[in-house]
This record gives C-alpha cells, sequence and structure tokens, in this order.
C-alpha cells in the first residue's frame, strides 16, 4: 500500500511541475536531475545490506555508519575466533535491514519525492 501512496504522490507532484512557468521548471529539473536517486542503484547496494551502503547512498550518513561499524565488528569477531559473538552482529544486522531489501523501489521514491516537494518549497510553489 505504501508504494500505492508514493506513486500517486509522485502522480500530484508532477502536475504541480507541470504548473510552473517554463523556466522555474527548468531550474527545478536541472536541479533535480543531479540529485535524483536510482532504484537499481539503491537495489544493487542494499544486496550488501549488512555494510550498509545503501543508506550512504540516500545520505542517511548516521544509519549507514551504524550498520558499517556493526558490519565491521562483527567481521572482527569472526576474524578473532569470537564466533557467536560476530555472528549473531551479523545476524542482527540482516534481520534489521531485510524489510529495506523487498521495499527498496518503495524506499527510493520516497526519498525522489521528498527531494521534489523540497525543490518546490525552494520555488515557492508548495501548496496544490
Amino acid at each position: 500500500m505504501a508504494l500505492r501512496d508514493e506513486q500517486y504522490r509522485e502522480d500530484q507532484l508532477r502536475n504541480r511541475i507541470a504548473e510552473l512557468p517554463a523556466e522555474q521548471r527548468r531550474v527545478f529539473h536541472g536541479r533535480m536531475a543531479r540529485r535524483l536517486k536510482d532504484p537499481d542503484s539503491y537495489a544493487v547496494l542494499n544486496y550488501l545490506f549488512v555494510a550498509g551502503l545503501h543508506h550512504f547512498y540516500l545520505r542517511r550518513w548516521f544509519r549507514g555508519a551504524v550498520n558499517l561499524a556493526v558490519f565491521l565488528a562483527g567481521l572482527a569477531c569472526l576474524l578473532t575466533g569470537q564466533w557467536r559473538w560476530g555472528l549473531g552482529l551479523l545476524l542482527l544486522i540482516t534481520l534489521i535491514e531485510l524489510p529495506a531489501l523487498f521495499c527498496s523501489q518503495c524506499i527510493v521514491l520516497r526519498y525522489n519525492n521528498d527531494l521534489a516537494e523540497s525543490q518546490l518549497v525552494e520555488t515557492g510553489h508548495s501548496q496544490n
């Protein structure tokens, strides 16, 4: 259901963007082109979810850093022979991040919609 909501929101945003004057629309698209994220790139990075790279891709620095730290701690435990701690930490990250693997399309769409909304606010067109 969340994907449908984001798709509806995307349609509403497109309508609002189409109503912009030509020059503002050109500026809007220029800014968006540099900042939009690709769902396929996110999905590829998400396959490495234990390292948290997909969080860095969407500029979620803190969450990405936490994932990376827990992943590295788990890896260090495995390398030093502390198998239970190492496997436990890796399993913990896996269980926390597994839902994002199946919702990557919606997550990136929400990110891009939020980005479009913020760009519309910057151009002074925050209202429908």
